[in-house]
């Protein structure tokens, strides 16, 4: 079928955290909401069919995950990725972040240093931090507007108190999709200094032309021993809120590990509705998943082209996955908060402020393009013409 990604779906009055959160968030509700990383879109209708199919059963007793369930996992794995997963590495969390925190938990101890890469996603340094181990940062290089890993930095902040390298691939918020070269030198300082790597992956499904994905595990059989991959079809198919993930992890010793921390806290049922989903949505949810990538890329080649032509002092970071794009800011000379409040109360548009990423990410911000067409026209026109007014002003 032919899906249509310009029609207009309103979320108002769903508990929606995008829209009805708006006042709560920000201060002011009369703003466009390009921020929290989900897309303005339906998800494919054959999981909305699934999940109608299992409410008029009536029963919500208990649940398990099917083999189907997990066939499904593997199956996609392989389809989409080229990536051989065995059904026994799988196991499951509510969502990566709680998986980062099990993963914390199960191979760390207090006082233990865990590596990540501002700018980065801020729950990386929470959940870090709320139990009790210290984040070390390896900040990205932006150079010519690119990102890079610094690997000198790297080791040379590496000592024996550095336990789990939490790495972002693809990359929130630069868009980075790593190299298959900077992921084997990357894993290769780590094996060196026994440092386990979780892998964050949600964003695998969202690559743009000229880019692959390449899961980090994939790479050798030594990796992948000496590593976790958290993904979940929340980010690809739009159902954060079904709460189900998938963490992938070949060592069975560390599995073992995992799945006691899983269990100590009792978070390992499934919710069956997430369980339906993400089977109905791997199974069948390729077509709508290619059309979107389409539309996506349709919306970033108008972001590109409209900063280019209208906002030149705003430096758009060009993504090479997500569907995030990440803006230098730093030729208008906010300070502070001030940047924000400008996009809030003159722009009218809502995103993510970039010091919530790291000091890195100071003077920039995050904009969530997975939206109809129309919805980022108006915001992009919105900061256009408040950029334009405050060159005036100056």
């Amino acid at each position: 079928m032919k899906y249509n990604f310009d029609q207009k779906i309103c979320r108002l009055g769903t508990d929606c955290e995008k829209w009805d959160d708006r006042k709560n968030q920000f201060g002011v509700e009369d703003v466009i909401p390009m921020w929290v990383a989900d897309m303005d879109f339906q998800s494919p209708q054959p999981v909305i069919e699934a999940l109608k199919q299992r409410v008029e059963h009536g029963v919500y007793g208990y649940g398990v995950r099917s083999d189907s369930y997990f066939e499904s996992i593997v199956n996609w794995l392989k389809r989409r990725h080229q990536w051989s997963v065995k059904k026994e590495w799988i196991t499951h969390s509510p969502g990566v972040i709680p998986a980062l925190s099990l993963s914390i938990q199960s191979f760390t101890k207090p006082g233990d240093k865990i590596m990540i890469q501002p700018p980065v996603y801020h729950h990386f340094a929470r959940v870090i931090e709320a139990a009790g181990r210290e984040v070390v940062t390896n900040p990205l290089v932006l150079k010519h507007g690119h990102y890079s890993i610094d690997f000198e930095d790297l080791e040379a902040k590496i000592d024996e108190t550095v336990k789990m390298f939490i790495l972002c691939s693809p990359h929130n918020p630069v868009g980075r999709v790593w190299s298959k070269e900077e992921l084997t030198r990357l894993g290769q300082i780590c094996r060196k200094h026994n440092i386990l790597v979780v892998a964050d992956e949600i964003h695998c499904d969202f690559v743009y032309k000229t880019h692959t994905h390449i899961p980090f595990t994939s790479i050798s059989e030594e990796f992948a021993n000496h590593s976790i991959t958290c993904i979940a079809p929340s980010k690809t198919f739009n159902l954060m809120g079904v709460q189900t993930s998938s963490i992938i992890i070949p060592n069975g010793q560390l599995r073992d590990r995992f799945n006691q921390e899983l269990h100590t806290i009792s978070i390992g049922s499934p919710n069956i509705f997430g369980a339906v989903a993400l089977e109905a949505a791997y199974r069948y949810g390729e077509e709508w998943l290619d059309q979107v990538l389409d539309y996506l890329q349709g919306n970033l080649e108008y972001t590109l082209s409209y900063f280019r032509s209208h906002i030149p002092e705003i430096n758009v970071i060009q993504p090479e996955g997500t569907y995030l794009v990440w803006l230098d800011c730093r030729e208008l000379r906010f300070s502070g908060k001030g940047l924000n409040e400008f996009m809030l109360q003159i722009a009218r548009v809502a995103m993510n402020q970039g010091q919530i990423f790291g000091k890195e990410g100071e003077g920039f911000m995050r904009l969530n393009i997975a939206c109809p067409r129309s919805m980022l026209e108006n915001a992009l026109r919105g900061m256009a013409n408040a950029v334009a007014s405050l060159c005036k002003a100056h």
